[in-house]
């Protein structure tokens, strides 16, 4: 049992150093495949709900996990794949133009920087991403095959939920067995409701910018607004770090039309936070923006772009972990 090997482990305090001194070395080396495991965990706890609707409705196992699963993977790489020709030549053109804007901006300012130098790291970084935009998606995660990897996992997730559950719940003394399934379950509700909440505010965020910005008559109004709803995924900095690439399209065309721009998504993000947030984000665990800040630079430092965009889910996974033993004390 577990519990007897901590036991062991905390009696013994040489081999309790060299068993956390390998056990950390060996999450180092598999880190990105924990990564790729989360990410599946948390596709999974998002879709289980529905999986377990069609489950009380009568509609075999089997099916009550392929049709939810199929129909959101379609979706999503559907959405995808019509995007790419229309939304790939604009993302290209914007990264080609971006550093002529920056330094419009910057002379408009009084401020001296070389364009040169300015599009050659433009282009060094962002071209990638402008000629390729299922190449940088998939990037994020390791590549095509552990894209594949995720949502085959997240599948066999669904397809053995119980079984997991009781797996673990049997890796503690009998009398925790029902806390532990409790607090699977907790986590489960809010991975998926982090999930959940982030796909319709990433959504809302985009089609809100893109109609702004195409009301307003800013360039390049479809990258920015995609741009502006894939930030959304990052509390507290993606909605300010967004907003800066359409500030210095504008600001070159208008300094009055940056205002407009700034105003525009100010406005955008005070109707997601007054209205949207409290109704889709209320299973969600709620975290100190100073926690949050935080958790993405520490995320982004460790494991890079998928780090930052995970460490939320895993902080609330950890909130919801210590909250079920601190009830239990």
């Amino acid at each position: 049992m577990l519990h007897k090997a901590i036991g062991y482990l905390f009696r013994h305090q040489i081999v309790l150093a060299l068993f956390l001194f390998v056990f950390g070395w060996f999450l180092i080396q598999i880190r990105e495949i924990l990564v790729s495991v989360f990410l599946s965990y948390i596709i999974m706890s998002a879709v289980l709900p529905l999986v377990e609707y069609l489950k009380k409705n009568g509609v075999p196992k089997v099916l009550a996990v392929l049709i939810p699963y199929l129909a959101i993977v379609s979706l999503i790489f559907t959405l995808i794949i019509s995007l790419i020709p229309f939304a790939s030549e604009q993302i290209t053109s914007l990264a080609s133009s971006f550093p002529r804007y920056l330094d419009r901006s910057a002379n408009i300012l009084g401020w001296q920087l070389d364009p040169k130098q300015i599009e050659t790291y433009f282009n060094g970084q962002i071209s990638t991403i402008g000629s390729n935009a299922i190449g940088f998606t998939t990037k994020v995660f390791g590549g095509v095959f552990s894209l594949m990897t995720i949502f085959i996992v997240s599948f066999y997730w669904l397809m053995y939920h119980e079984n997991f559950k009781k797996f673990v719940a049997k890796l503690f003394p009998p009398n925790l067995h029902d806390d532990v399934r409790e607090t699977l379950d907790k986590v489960n509700d809010k991975l998926g409701a982090w999930l959940r909440g982030e796909i319709v505010l990433m959504f809302f965020i985009g089609l809100m910018s893109w109609i702004a910005l195409t009301l307003i008559g800013i360039p390049y109004a479809l990258p920015l607004a995609i741009l502006a709803g894939l930030m959304e995924i990052v509390p507290t900095l993606g909605p300010i770090l967004s907003a800066i690439p359409a500030v210095i399209v504008a600001f070159t065309i208008s300094p009055t039309l940056a205002l407009v721009v700034v105003a525009a998504y100010i406005f955008i993000q005070a109707a997601e936070n007054h209205i949207l947030v409290p109704k889709i984000m209320q299973q969600a665990v709620g975290l100190n923006p100073v926690v949050v800040i935080l958790s993405i630079m520490i995320g982004a430092n460790l494991l890079g772009i998928a780090g930052a965009l995970l460490a939320i889910p895993f902080v609330s996974f950890l909130v919801v972990i210590f909250q079920s033993i601190e009830e239990r004390k």
